[in-house]
């Protein structure tokens, strides 16, 4: 899955694609709950954390971060089983970039 080739000192470097963890709007899962999850799966402080769930709420789904594939995909599922052992329908997929 490379994306693009970086030579450096002579070294050709193969840079992974990058992929954007979006989250998904819903009329049950709390902020509380969104705030941790961000806090936790996605490490971000309180304040970036606060501004990703209301920009969740108002726009329907907000990037909390690009990573390579494997990373996206362990962030979601990870989000997933929290929300789902939590009883919340909060839901996140990727994008590529």
């Amino acid at each position: 899955m490379p994306t693009k080739t970086v030579v450096e000192n002579d070294v050709e470097i193969i840079m992974p694609k990058l992929y954007k963890v979006l989250l998904l709007n819903d009329d049950y899962t709390t902020f509380d709950f969104v705030i941790e999850i961000l806090k936790t799966v996605y490490h971000k402080n309180e304040e970036e954390a606060i501004n990703i769930t209301l920009q969740v709420d108002r726009d329907g789904s907000a990037v909390v971060g690009v990573y390579p594939f494997e990373i996206a995909q362990i962030k979601i599922e990870k989000t997933h089983t929290l929300a789902q052992n939590a009883g919340f329908p909060l839901r996140a997929t990727m994008e590529e970039v």
